[in-house]
């Protein structure tokens, strides 16, 4: 006698079952925000460091600048002289339109940069206080990229000491530049590849 073969015991058809639930918005986001490194998250931002006894800020950070939270901060009885100065995005460079610049920083190394030049600035100036900030990320045409601000008691060491300190972190803080153009190109520089004038420099090593 032959018996029927029972097909209950068979495994289901896979394509009959329905595919898993996507997992919930919030998670992807998170994932995706692990698989950042820290320093080019923005959520890590900003990143701040103050010397109360040397008066001495210093901030990265993703948000736009303000010029007058560094006046505030280097303000003191003791200085008769304060120096502010914004490096903006300007709107061509070299006869091509710029559409905007858009900075990255390896953020351990720069606030340390960006400490051992105010320091300095203070021993070699005599400084009553010193404020730098650096904007990360994305900065359109008219906004600031950086803010340095220094106080002295007169204005031939706060002048001395601004121009100073912003050609120090021109030169040595690990912060990247990409200049992005209308045309769609776009070139990443150290920020170092340009002097005082905005002229190319070559570079023969680093």
């Amino acid at each position: 006698m032959s018996s029927a073969n029972n097909n209950n015991n068979n495994p289901p058809d896979s394509q009959s079952q329905p595919p898993p639930p996507p997992p919930p918005p919030e998670q992807e986001e998170k994932k995706e925000e692990e698989e950042i490194p820290a320093h080019l998250n923005p959520a890590t931002y900003p990143r701040t460091l103050t010397i109360p006894r040397a008066n001495i800020h210093i901030s990265l950070t993703y948000a736009p600048l303000d010029a007058s939270r560094a006046l505030s901060a280097i303000s003191s009885a003791a200085a008769g002289a304060n120096v502010l100065f914004q490096g903006t995005t300007r709107d061509s460079f070299a006869g091509r339109q710029v559409a905007q610049l858009s900075y990255t920083a390896y953020a351990p190394l720069a606030l340390k940069s960006l400490e051992a030049i105010a320091r300095e600035a203070v021993a070699a100036h005599g400084l009553a206080g010193v404020y730098i900030a650096h904007r990360l990320g994305v900065v359109p045409v008219g906004e600031a990229s950086i803010v340095i601000g220094v106080s002295a008691g007169h204005r031939g060491a706060a002048w001395r000491a601004g121009e100073e300190v912003l050609e120090e972190c021109k030169s040595r803080v690990e912060v990247w530049k990409k200049e992005e153009f209308v045309d769609g190109a776009g070139e990443w520089r150290a920020n170092r590849e340009r002097d005082a004038e905005g002229g190319l420099l070559v570079l023969t090593g680093s």
